[in-house]
């Protein structure tokens, strides 16, 4: 996987396949910030405007520090073109009244979907860990919360304390692996 500052990099630089990469990869959490507006406007038509406009602005645009910055400028690009879309159609009060109340009830700050560049890097970093902690993480992250510990590490052949430190040491490894990747967990946890 590509990082954002190599990416802004190769878009800088023109490059169209990188470019075409991301919007890919970003286009489902364009679809999900555009759906309080399916009713009203032609969302494949805003989408293909904010990415254009996001090709345009590539080679000017400068990250805030935070991670999936060319995201959540997408986004709130697309959001933003389907209100001048909506407005330009001259939408009733009632749409009006739709949309705003579909908006109010999203989160903010986030993209709406599963962020896809959050996504990769979880599994690169996952296939990163060692055997042992890696069997640890996958276990109890398919169990749900439908197994306590003492199951899960049964099923592995392990000590609940192995199992334990194997969990504990995954999840560290994960973390570190992710903060060098630009990912800040206390961002991406926050409410």
């Amino acid at each position: 996987m590509v990082d954002e500052a190599q990416l802004l990099a190769a878009l800088r630089a023109g490059d169209l396949t990188a470019f075409g990469q991301w919007a890919a990869r970003a286009e489902p959490s364009l679809r999900a910030a555009l759906r309080p507006f399916a009713a009203a406007v032609d969302v494949e038509a805003v989408v293909q405007e904010a990415l254009l406009r996001v090709w345009q602005v590539a080679p000017r645009f400068t990250p805030d520090g935070r991670p999936n910055a060319l995201l959540r400028f997408a986004c709130v690009t697309a959001r933003n073109a389907a209100v001048s879309e909506l407005r330009r159609s001259g939408p009733s009060a009632a749409t009006l009244d739709d949309v705003e109340r579909a908006l109010a009830s999203e989160p903010t700050g986030r993209p709406w979907e599963p962020d896809p560049f959050l996504r990769a890097a979880i599994a690169e970093c996952r296939e990163q860990l060692p055997k042992q902690p890696g069997l640890a993480l996958t276990a109890r992250l398919t169990s749900a919360g439908a197994d306590d510990d003492a199951t899960l590490a049964n099923r592995l052949g392990m000590k609940l304390n192995t199992f334990l430190q194997n969990f504990t040491r995954a999840r560290k490894l994960l973390q570190a692996c992710l903060e060098k990747k630009g990912v800040r967990l206390d961002e991406e946890l926050a409410p």
